[in-house]
């Protein structure tokens, strides 16, 4: 039996085996000239195909992207981020750069780009790395040696500042958590640490132009699963009690003010706001995650409003969207602002295959995520869908301004819309994937272009558009 026939990874999953660098791209359509920079993608990749029980959460990283640049798709590439692991495995030599906790980092959860660097980073605040404009590893990052521990999966730019926000968490920190904010300049000017119970996963955040908004959910560190061999070791945790907590924007620990919700699970925020008093986040809920410690159960993923009133202590939850869908995206021009659209991907074919049990990533069903991606007009209402071929599967969708040096503050709200929507897309019919641009304001008419990869691009996590630097 050969190695590929060994392999368990089916449909969408299926890693790509060798690295790749492609010139001048094929283009159906007309890219618009102002697109100069970078669609950038990071996913787990794993390079050992024999691995009997890969991971969906911790397979080695690799970083896909396609450079633009006055109305050409100059390249594409795909390079593993190599970490320790990965070099050894390809004969090179390990990348330089300073541990956390003496640990690597596999780095295969988002790529970002932030004071004129590429970085890629992961979950459980583990290292980032460094990457070079053409996406080769220049090895572990700390912001010049600013940064106090590990990182997060996800951060977040303030428009109006340029920091970038995030909530790191690490299975060694059992009782806390901490907000970190790096300036434009890449350099970490505050940390706070915030008291938590149990060790719980905090995947994301929300922000606020008044608060830090954080999610401690009833996913947390469990001694029993890791002695059963579960390489990620986080388990519903009924005894944690579900909760959300506004820390002010320029406030400590000790002023963390936490309010109840109903048990349920949260990977995603589209986005959050402050409404006078109040404070308004839309997110991605599950009514529960990891029973056991597997991926399964809980129910399908659909997108909630949750409306925190400080005044009563209240919290109200409002279902906005039935429809199993994950990977929320919003213009980042209005991040922690009132928004009226957001994006997400239909996952409701893989809520639909998806067996009992799974735990690993051999176990999850090929076509992934749905052949659609969805528009919501929260402030309208109602929901637009792209809808992709039958055979054909979507990663999540990025909202691209136009002019990424329009406004889009409160007072220029007409320019949301203003850009594109981006996603990498299995064409079943060439076996490799199309790197997909939508007219947002057209979003379920055909593509303004559509840019023919050399290769598949298998299904991973998350990405962003990044600019050149004028």
């Amino acid at each position: 039996m050969t190695t590929a026939e060994k392999n368990p990874f089916r449909g969408g999953y299926a890693p790509v085996t060798e690295e790749i660098t492609a010139f001048d791209l094929p283009v159906t359509g007309t890219l618009p000239d102002t697109l100069n920079g970078r669609f950038l993608r990071n996913g787990p990749n794993p390079l050992d195909l024999d691995e009997p029980r890969p991971h969906l959460f911790l397979g080695n990283g690799m970083v896909h992207g396609v450079r633009m640049r006055d109305g050409r798709a100059e390249w594409y590439r795909n390079r593993w981020v190599r970490s320790d692991a990965v070099a050894a495995a390809l004969g090179e030599e390990p990348r330089p750069g300073p541990r956390f906790d003496g640990l690597d980092s596999n780095a295969n959860t988002h790529v970002i780009g932030h004071a004129g660097k590429t970085l890629a980073m992961v979950e459980s605040g583990l290292p980032i790395q460094e990457l070079t404009y053409e996406l080769d590893t220049v090895g572990r990052y700390d912001f010049d040696g600013t940064l106090p521990g590990g990182f997060a999966a996800h951060s977040t730019v303030d428009p109006h500042t340029g920091d970038l926000h995030a909530v790191a968490y690490y299975f060694g920190w059992p009782d806390r958590i901490q907000h970190l904010v790096v300036s434009p300049a890449g350099l970490v000017e505050r940390a706070v640490d915030i008291a938590v119970k149990d060790g719980p996963m905090v995947h994301d955040f929300a922000l606020t132009g008044k608060y830090v908004v954080l999610y401690d959910l009833p996913v947390t560190f469990s001694t029993a699963a890791l002695e059963a061999g579960v390489r990620l070791p986080y388990a519903w945790n009924d005894a944690h009690p579900a909760r959300i907590g506004l820390l002010p924007r320029e406030g400590g620990g000790e002023d963390v003010r936490w309010f109840d919700i109903d048990p349920c699970w949260v990977f995603h925020t589209l986005n959050a706001y402050d409404d006078g008093d109040r404070v308004v986040i839309d997110v991605v809920a599950y009514d529960s995650l990891f029973v056991d410690a597997r991926l399964d159960g809980g129910g399908p993923p659909a997108l909630e409003r949750w409306v925190i009133d400080p005044a009563v202590g209240s919290v109200k939850r409002e279902r906005l969207d039935d429809r199993a869908q994950e990977f929320p995206r919003i213009d980042p021009r209005r991040a922690g602002m009132p928004h009226r659209y957001g994006y997400t991907v239909d996952t409701e074919e893989l809520l639909v295959q998806l067996p009992r049990g799974a735990q690993d990533l051999a176990e999850l069903p090929a076509p992934a995520f749905g052949a659609a991606i969805i528009k919501h007009d929260l402030r309208g209402g109602g929901q637009e869908e792209h809808l992709f071929p039958r055979g054909s599967y979507a990663s999540e969708p990025v909202f691209v301004p136009a002019d990424p040096n329009a406004d889009a503050t409160e007072s220029a709200e007409s320019a949301e819309d203003d850009g594109y929507v981006m996603a990498y897309v299995h064409n079943p019919d060439r076996g490799a994937a199309d790197l997909v641009i939508l007219s947002a304001q057209d979003f379920a008419g055909g593509p303004v272009a559509t840019v023919h990869l050399p290769a598949r691009v298998p299904l991973g996590f998350h990405g962003n558009f990044v600019f050149d630097e004028s």
